[in-house]
């Protein structure tokens, strides 16, 4: 330090260096502080921006997993099929739970009742020729008490000619089975004598299938919207796929799964469509061939 002339003295030009170099150093250190305080900061709301589009990102797929899992079914065709008895009635049932598979319907072999089970799709011309030829004798038969009719609507005939029509038809006479199962035969005739052209039809649209379920004495709000939003054609999608995996239904003939497909008691019908003597016979003989063996379940559950 150099003297002054009060006593006191005067930093050299050394000591102003070293005190410049001291407060450098000192500005360094908190500039270094504060740039790793910033780091932290930065890092921190990155790693809570990550969690937060993470968390939103599985919210997000949940949800689309959740609603893709939720599939409306139908109340009254806990098997896949919707079960009519005496007088053209159905056996009521809940709707197939979420997540569950179809609980095939167990009857009783009493030795004198046809349990005629019919896999059809509504664009199908095949299914038609069995309605048209048999439809009269099966309302006869449960009539009468000596038949149950559990049907079955799949789609395997969907085309963008028809405009998806197999299944929006699958889907419509669902939504009967759910709100008015007591008209399904019926709509299931209704939808059959107005059966569009296999290759050249459109389908029909849905205005024109609620008029027909009109025709058949079914109409109501609940039943239009359901035909407009197509509330079951998932079900019948699933039903469908099903079908065309059980190896059960397939046609030993060729492999694999068409309609319709008719079992009565249990036995595969493989006769003509077209000739209602000829179904007949085989109905009166699967009764007598089962006899009164207890119980059957047809399919049997996988």
């Amino acid at each position: 330090m150099a003297a002054t002339g009060r006593g006191a003295t005067t930093p050299t030009k050394n000591d102003r260096r070293a005190e410049a170099r001291e407060t450098a150093r000192k500005m360094r250190e908190e500039a270094a502080k504060k740039a790793k305080r910033r780091k932290v900061i930065v890092q921190s709301s990155v790693i809570v921006g990550i969690i937060a589009v993470l968390t939103i990102v599985g919210v997000v797929i949940f949800t689309s997993v959740s609603a893709s899992n939720n599939v409306a079914n139908p109340k009254n065709m806990l098997s896949g099929g919707i079960l009519l008895t005496q007088s053209d009635k159905a056996v009521t049932t809940p709707a197939i739970a979420q997540g569950a598979k179809p609980t095939p319907t167990t009857q009783t072999l009493d030795g004198k009742t046809a349990h005629i089970q019919i896999w059809l799709d509504y664009q199908c011309p095949f299914c038609d020729q069995f309605e048209t030829t048999n439809s009269a004798q099966m309302k006869q038969w449960m009539s009468e008490g000596t038949a149950t009719l559990e049907i079955h609507p799949v789609a395997i005939l969907d085309s963008p000619t028809n405009n998806q029509y197999s299944t929006r038809a699958g889907a419509a006479a669902s939504c009967v089975a759910n709100y008015e199962p007591d008209k399904f035969f019926d709509v299931n005739s209704a939808l059959f004598a107005n059966q569009p052209d296999e290759k050249t039809g459109s389908g029909l649209t849905n205005a024109k299938m609620l008029e027909l379920f009109k025709g058949a004495g079914v109409s109501s709000s609940a039943i239009t919207t359901c035909v407009n939003d197509q509330t079951f054609a998932k079900f019948v999608t699933n039903r469908t796929t099903e079908a065309v995996s059980n190896s059960q239904l397939k046609d030993p003939r060729n492999g694999g799964f068409g309609t319709p497909t008719v079992f009565v008691n249990g036995e595969r019908y493989q006769g003509t469509f077209t000739n209602a003597d000829q179904f007949a016979a085989f109905v009166q003989a699967a009764v007598k061939d089962a006899g009164s063996s207890g119980s059957y379940t047809f399919p049997k559950a996988s």
